[in-house]
């Protein structure tokens, strides 16, 4: 039986990725590996092949033409055999005293018969040049080592939301909630943490640094240079999400407020990078997201519009610009993600 299957997505990562599989490979015939080459042009599938020459009853190495990162985890997902599922990116990789630990959590469910929809655990900040690791906890406002529920939850702070590092899906619930990420997208990763959180309905929380996560590279996706040339796909990773649900109707009171006060940060995400890239057409784009969140569920553009993160996003002018900027460099740093 595989317990967890870890899906790799891979493009041109073969200066990376071995450190990504030889982290997973500490789990021996608990876990599979899927190797996920999209579409790469440079030795990605070679490498893949090798260990699954090496490691066959561990190691998966497909391919498949390039369709962007999500339509990547999408093919890992479908070819996903263990009973929990996880995304490693191929510049991360995981703690092994943290995986020996999630790898009998899980175990203790399966024999148990215990359905856990998500598996929560902490995530570490791998940021070139910083000497002192930032390390993402939910010790205060998760209930640890037990299952629970949503209405079981504490008060999440600004930098403590879970992200795609943080959580492992139960393989079946992932597939009955039919995921489907977009292709050729980037920030996709959002919509994988966001779409299934009303399909979840237990949860269990291990206080382990299991994830590290890299981040630093000039060329990557949260680079904000890089986030400001592809404002379009964070728009429309933001859209998508608005679209999703309409909030009222998510019965639990604290699940509903965890997921309005998700978008209210995504709709700051998005916000800021049309600012800050001081293009007007940028700044009518900001404009027709906040439109649409308003025709789309008033009620919770209410709620964004008027809590400190949308005043913050909304102040007028080009010193209230300057302001939203500000805010947004204290978050950055408070944050770390780019």
């Amino acid at each position: 039986m595989k317990y967890i299957s870890f899906a790799i997505p891979c493009y041109n990562s073969e200066a990376y990725m071995e450190k990504a599989i030889n982290s997973i490979l500490p789990g021996g015939e608990d876990v599979e590996i899927i190797v996920v080459n999209d579409g790469s042009k440079d030795k990605t599938q070679e490498i893949a092949e090798r260990y699954q020459e090496k490691y066959p009853t561990i190691v998966k190495a497909v391919k498949k033409e390039n369709g962007g990162h999500g339509d990547a985890v999408n093919c890992g997902l479908e070819h996903a055999a263990g009973k929990y599922f996880k995304v490693v990116d191929s510049d991360d990789w995981v703690d092994e005293d943290s995986l020996h630990k999630i790898l009998d959590a899980v175990k203790g469910f399966v024999d148990a018969d215990a359905q856990v929809d998500m598996v929560i655990s902490n995530y570490v900040y791998e940021k070139v040049g910083m000497t002192k690791k930032k390390v993402i906890r939910y010790d205060n406002v998760l209930p640890e080592n037990q299952i629970f529920r949503w209405d079981d939850i504490g008060r999440f702070r600004l930098d403590q939301y879970i992200l795609m590092h943080s959580v492992i899906y139960r393989t079946e619930m992932l597939k009955l909630c039919q995921l489907k990420l977009p292709k050729h997208t980037f920030y996709v990763d959002n919509i994988y943490v966001y779409y299934p959180l009303p399909h979840v309905r237990t949860l269990y929380y291990l206080n382990v640094d299991f994830y590290r996560y890299f981040i630093g590279r000039e060329d990557q996706s949260v680079n904000e240079k890089v986030m400001i040339s592809r404002i379009d796909q964070q728009l429309f990773v933001t859209k998508t999400m608005i679209a999703m649900y309409e909030l009222r109707l998510v019965t639990s009171k604290k699940l509903r407020k965890y997921m309005v006060n998700y978008l209210a940060i995504m709709m700051t995400v998005s916000s800021i990078l049309c600012i800050r890239s001081k293009k007007q057409e940028n700044l009518i784009k900001k404009k027709e997201l906040w439109d649409y969140l308003k025709k789309k569920d008033y009620k919770t553009y209410m709620k964004i519009r008027h809590g400190i993160l949308g005043q913050t996003m909304n102040l007028p002018g080009r010193s209230g610009r300057k302001v939203s900027s500000l805010a947004y460099s204290v978050a950055r740093r408070l944050i770390g993600f780019n």
